[in-house]
């Protein structure tokens, strides 16, 4: 027969198992939340971005002012030739690394309009 201290041994080892056990469910749990509010922030930016994608195609459907903005603004957006194709852009041209213009240049790179910006 156990004595009162086994006893209180036993019941401590238990209590703290649940107590380790509860712990891990509410770490489980505020992970959880945390994940659904990514998710939902992710998810809001995504609708924003198709809203205001439709509104931009759709006023440039009917201003023609607008679509050569528009066409003009997404030709030096886009890279990937897969974009580039969704809107019937041609290819992008090879840019120039900086390495490559100090060789043309002689050391001192070209001045751009991203240059003159700074």
């Amino acid at each position: 027969m156990p004595t009162i201290d086994e006893k209180i041994v036993e019941i401590e080892e238990q209590a703290k198992k649940k107590i380790k056990q509860l712990k891990a469910k509410k770490e489980l749990i505020e992970a959880r939340k945390v994940q659904a509010l990514i998710k939902g922030k992710r998810s809001n930016d995504t609708r924003r971005k198709i809203l205001a994608g439709a509104m931009t195609l759709e006023i440039s459907e009917r201003d023609e002012e607008a679509r050569q903005r528009f066409i003009k603004q997404m030709d030096k957006y886009l890279t990937r030739p897969d974009d580039r194709a969704l809107f019937d852009l041609p290819e992008a041209q090879k840019q120039t690394t900086p390495s490559t213009e100090k060789k043309e240049t002689g050391g001192q790179p070209e001045k751009t309009d991203s240059n003159q910006r700074k």
